[in-house]
């Protein structure tokens, strides 16, 4: 089996298994573990479909960083659920998800699936890391559109694109995006930057939709070359110009937000998987129990039968 690494944006994953699994499932104390299972699932079903030899669990150790935040100040600001004094920020997370997260990262310790994040940066920037970084094929899962600017056919990088549900996944690569916003991956970043994105609270700039954009950048390239066009007036209408130049400002600081870090130092990262030996059996099986993860947990346990040395 040739090498292949996958990097999960496990929060994009296990909010969707949050919402795709009735939280009535609960462990005997009450404590709901529907998202618990369902990333499980999700997890067994990408192992099981695209046989990765490697995996890693990439994690928001901050999902709002300040230096993005003092960049954009209304940067994800509709997803703040309180101000923090001296830390991140809280996300707004629905309670009976909150209490499921150290059961995930409980549960992915005891399949040796090893998880990484970085302090002050979001999963985006770990996937980043770690896909510019690989020595081989890689699938990025997520339902994240941001993480479009990192496909790259000629380093075999893809997108494994959850946005409409497990059972319709896509797997994107640079035709995909083409064919989707007429820019190439590697112009993705200033695409969305000049696009905005209400999901993450970039306002883009004013008048500038996706044609525009996407007509822009297959004329000049990419955003140095639309704004050197503005200065100069070469190629380019008045009006157009004018929304440019008034959106100068946001266009100063936007592209350091949009754009995935893709050089943080990471610890080194040990993403093989195998299958399970017989103590990691037994604590899989007291967690499952304890747990009430049932037929999840075996399912991945199988799955991961299949894999690795």
């Amino acid at each position: 089996m040739a090498d292949r690494l996958m990097l999960l944006d496990s929060a994009s994953l296990y909010f969707r298994a949050f919402y795709g699994v009735p939280d009535t499932v609960r462990a005997p104390d009450g404590t709901p573990v529907n998202a618990v299972r369902g990333f499980l699932d999700i997890i067994t079903k990408l192992v099981t479909l695209y046989e990765p030899t490697h995996l890693v669990a990439c994690w928001d150790d901050d999902w709002r960083p300040q230096w993005r935040v003092d960049l954009i100040p209304t940067y994800k600001t509709h997803r703040v659920a309180e101000v923090v004094a001296v830390g991140p920020d809280v996300e707004v997370v629905p309670d009976p998800l909150e209490v499921q997260v150290p059961v995930i990262r409980e549960a992915l310790a005891a399949l040796g699936i090893q998880i990484v994040g970085a302090a002050e940066h979001e999963a985006d920037d770990v996937i980043g890391t770690l896909a510019t970084g690989a020595s081989m094929p890689v699938d990025i899962v997520t339902g994240d559109r941001d993480l479009f600017q990192l496909i790259d056919d000629e380093h075999d990088v893809r997108v494994v694109y959850t946005a409409r549900g497990m059972s319709n996944l896509e797997v994107l690569t640079d035709a995909s995006v083409v064919a989707r916003y007429g820019v190439l991956p590697s112009q993705y970043a200033d695409f969305a930057t000049m696009r905005g994105d209400s999901s993450d609270g970039l306002p883009g700039v004013a008048g500038i939709g996706e044609k525009t954009a996407a007509g822009l950048l297959a004329t000049h390239g990419d955003l140095a070359g639309i704004l050197a066009a503005a200065e100069t007036g070469e190629g380019m209408s008045a009006g157009i110009r004018a929304k440019l130049n008034t959106g100068l400002p946001y266009l100063a600081v936007a592209p350091t937000v949009v754009e995935v870090v893709r050089t943080l130092d990471l610890p080194a990262v040990d993403s093989l998987l195998r299958p399970l030996d017989a103590q990691q059996r037994a604590d899989a099986a007291a967690l499952a129990e304890r747990w009430s993860l049932g037929t999840a947990m075996d399912r991945i346990v199988t799955a991961l039968d299949h894999t690795g040395a």
